[in-house]
Order: structure tokens, then sequence, then C-alpha cells
């Protein structure tokens, strides 16, 4: 697998992201769905990686400032085809390393709290994410669940 930074403009990950959203809406009421479009991953406080196979899209992942030393975990998402081979977990040892080269001292995230997103909260317990209250500018939710792993 290599991890690159992506630019948001091919077909490919224009696609991805496409998935990404209408999973999301798929299982999330629409206000309580904080996913990024395009537009908002391409915001300079963020930085988004895309994971390939030779020329096969794998999934992807970025990574927001929040504050200097706070990171947010953004825009996981495995293509369909490529679940459970380990491309998310791999992208996400590459975030958190990366969050620490920054010099950060907690990373947070925000995803689901229903059964679709039980194996995104397995993973992210099972890399030390701990559950933890809203931050930045979120707000109590009951389809958000909030975890943070300090670095």
């Amino acid at each position: 697998m290599e991890i690159r930074i992506d630019d948001l403009t091919g077909a490919k990950i224009v696609r991805l992201i496409g998935e990404h959203l209408r999973g999301m809406a798929d299982n999330t009421p629409p206000e309580s769905v904080h996913a990024l479009n395009l537009d908002g991953l391409r915001k300079p406080d963020i930085t988004f990686w895309s994971v390939w196979e030779q020329d096969e899209l794998l999934g992807c992942g970025a990574l927001k400032e929040l504050e200097g030393r706070h990171g947010e975990l953004k825009s996981m998402r495995t293509a369909s085809v490529h679940m459970r081979k380990g491309v998310a977990k791999t992208l996400l040892e590459h975030i958190i390393n990366e969050a620490k080269q920054r010099g950060y001292r907690l990373l947070s995230l925000e995803t689901g709290s229903g059964e679709a997103f039980e194996a995104a909260r397995k993973l992210y317990a099972n890399a030390g994410f701990q559950e933890c209250g809203p931050f930045a500018d979120y707000k109590e939710d009951p389809y958000s669940v909030f975890m943070s792993l300090k670095l």
C-alpha cells in the first residue's frame, strides 16, 4: 500500500468521497452528518491522504489542525471492495504518526453511534482512542460518538 497526499481532483477520489458522503447520509440524520465535502476537505488546515495499490484506490483519510497541539481525524473511508484488508488500520497508523510528528498532544474524532459505524469505533478503540465529550465546535448528539487519543 502506498499512502500519498492527495489534492482531491482525481476522478477516483471524487467518487470515493461521494460514496463516503452517501454512506453518512444513509445512516445518519442530515443535521448530524459531520462529513466534509470536497471543498471542505480542501481547506488549508486539512491534510488529505489517499491509499493506493498501483492505480487502485483503496481508501482515504484526513487530519485537520484544530489548534496548536490538537488535531482531528476526518473522512476515514475504505473503498467498499477493499474492506477488511487492513487499509483503515494502515492509514490510521500513518495519520497518528503524522500527528505526533507535528507535535500534537491530542488527536480527536467524531464518528457515528449506529450499527453501521461499529467497525469504525472498534478500529479506533483498538488504536487506543477513548470516548470523550464533544470537542471543537461539536455539540452533544445521540448520533455521534466522540473519541480522543493522547499522543
